[in-house]
């Protein structure tokens, strides 16, 4: 390619949307084939979510299930 074509190129990616986290996360996940990673960020999260809920007026509503 030639060096005008490299900066039209370029330009068009920049002039495109931004993506957020999570659908650059899944996009990761896509083409590098790393589907093995989701399950250990969703527990991850999970946990996360009951340190945070444990933390606020719900804990004692969360603690009979365990």
């Amino acid at each position: 390619m030639s060096k005008q074509e490299d900066q039209n190129d370029f330009s068009r990616e920049a002039e495109g949307g931004r993506t957020g986290l999570a659908a650059e996360f899944m996009d990761f996940l896509k083409h590098n084939k790393k589907w093995w990673l989701l399950p250990i960020l969703l527990a991850m999260v999970a946990v996360g979510v009951l340190i945070a809920l444990g933390a606020t007026g719900a804990a004692p509503f969360i603690y009979p299930l365990f």
